[in-house]
């Protein structure tokens, strides 16, 4: 798949809650669970990040990260209508390690009737980038 600018559909700068991470390990690997708020703005949508986001990360024994987020985005969709995002965004890292950029997968669920046919129906992949701002993570329409 193939990232160009220009099919960028949404931009979001992820705050995290460093106090409210949750971190266990055992022989099988580690699992931290970590929330997440922030804000969302593109040429679809603009929002926030509804601050019951999660982004839960597993890495096994064999040194393999996956890396889950779950969240809503609530806000109003480019035809001025409010509505909600609901995005699943999975990714995986060998060695523990995370590229920079990274890149994911995610998927759609909204209630929007202008933007149902376009996140319904199309295949993304996000970047996830940091910068002076913070964490961005960027979902394009893929291309091949």
């Amino acid at each position: 798949m193939i990232i160009k600018s220009e099919n960028m559909i949404l931009d979001l700068l992820v705050q995290t809650d460093p106090k409210g991470i949750v971190k266990f390990e055992s022989e099988a690997g580690i699992v931290r669970m970590i929330p997440f708020a922030g804000t969302v703005s593109g040429p679809l949508f603009q929002g926030i990040i509804e601050p019951c986001g999660v982004d839960t990360q597993i890495t096994n024994a064999a040194d393999v990260r996956h890396m889950s987020a779950r969240y809503i985005l609530t806000g109003t969709d480019h035809t001025g209508s409010p509505c909600h995002i609901y995005v699943q965004n999975e990714a995986w890292f060998t060695d523990g390690a995370r590229p920079r950029p990274w890149h994911s997968v995610p998927t759609f669920i909204t209630d929007s009737k202008a933007l149902a046919p376009i996140l319904h129906a199309n295949s993304f992949i996000g970047e996830g980038i940091r910068d002076d701002e913070g964490l961005h993570i960027r979902f394009y329409k893929a291309e091949s």
